[in-house]
């Protein structure tokens, strides 16, 4: 397979959107619709790249085979003007080298690694977690690593310690944080700009995006920008200038979406469907289709989405 060209990142500061995957109604990748959608998030300005194969983009409910084709669609629709990062989510070194050969042949120029999801049961030590950065480097030597940074309470969560590790090695460029306990946070925003103040720091709160852009970030990694991308970059202009009063209007104006989307929680297989519901009714998408087993959202979702659409000015169905 010929490797599509794209432009390297030489700025993670700002807002990288993790993009949605839409789907036919029998549940088939909508390629003309993720291509609709990969250029309109590209056109916002302050979108520094986009995501796929994110929690957002329902990783879990696609094979490998489709992971690698949503990147090449984003990729190719992008190609020489918005450079594209996937996710990898695997299980064993050898499974992680296939996911990274795959989505750098279908485009990527980065690699967001998330944890194995057998780290959520059993826990990890720092060794395995360093051997499993160093393996996926191996396997793409010429793309640069995105650390996705889990919460806390997760048995996947890394030390401050080892986030300082992490960010000593000259192929991780970015952190995607979401610890959910602010404490915590703070402390490893510190042990990662001791570490190396070059690397950036990217918030994927999207429940509360103000409160953890005030951190001394660089911008926001989330699915939330998938939605809302020019309120999301809104909000991150207004902290940077440090206009705490424009700051917390444009705040006012996403947490009714924050509410009727995450529904007071932390991002479920279900908030994304509200998302989609969400997307609909702002005219992003067509067809908000999800794939089981998450559910579509229930009419009275529907109405909270409705309303909350419709008070930040969006609304089109």
């Amino acid at each position: 397979m010929k490797q599509i060209q794209m432009p390297q990142i030489s700025n993670y500061r700002g807002i990288i959107p993790a993009i949605s995957c839409p789907f036919t109604p029998d549940h088939r990748i909508d390629e003309p619709a993720l291509r609709r959608l990969a250029s309109w998030l590209a056109s916002h300005e302050g979108v520094v790249a986009v995501m796929t194969n994110g929690h957002t983009g329902e990783v879990f409910s696609l094979t490998p085979a489709e992971r690698a084709e949503v990147t090449r669609i984003v990729a190719d629709e992008l190609k020489g003007k918005t450079p594209v990062i996937s996710s990898i989510v695997c299980e064993g070194l050898s499974d992680a080298a296939d996911h990274v050969r795959a989505a750098r042949d279908a485009g990527a120029v980065a690699l967001d690694v998330m944890p194995p999801h057998h780290w959520l049961r059993f826990g990890f030590s720092a060794g395995h977690a360093m051997q499993y950065f160093e393996a996926i480097h191996r396997a793409a030597p010429d793309l640069d690593l995105v650390c996705h940074v889990y919460p806390a309470w997760t048995r996947a969560s890394y030390s401050s310690a080892l986030l300082a590790d992490l960010a000593r090695l000259p192929y991780l460029q970015a952190f995607k944080v979401g610890q959910r306990d602010m404490n915590k946070y703070a402390r490893d925003i510190q042990a990662i700009r001791e570490a190396d103040a070059s690397k950036a720091i990217l918030t994927c709160h999207d429940e509360y995006l103000l409160a953890s852009m005030v951190q001394g970030v660089d911008g926001a990694l989330v699915g939330f920008a998938t939605f809302i991308p020019q309120l999301i970059i809104d909000l991150w202009n207004a902290v940077k200038a440090g206009d705490l009063h424009k700051a917390m209007a444009v705040q006012a104006i996403i947490t009714p979406l924050k509410d009727a989307v995450y529904g007071g929680g932390e991002p479920t297989g279900e908030a994304h469907a509200r998302m989609k519901g969400g997307m609909y009714l702002a005219g992003v998408l067509d067809v908000p289709t999800v794939r089981p087993p998450t559910h579509a959202p229930s009419e009275q979702e529907m109405a909270v989405l409705r309303a909350a659409v419709a008070q930040a000015g969006l609304l089109k169905r």
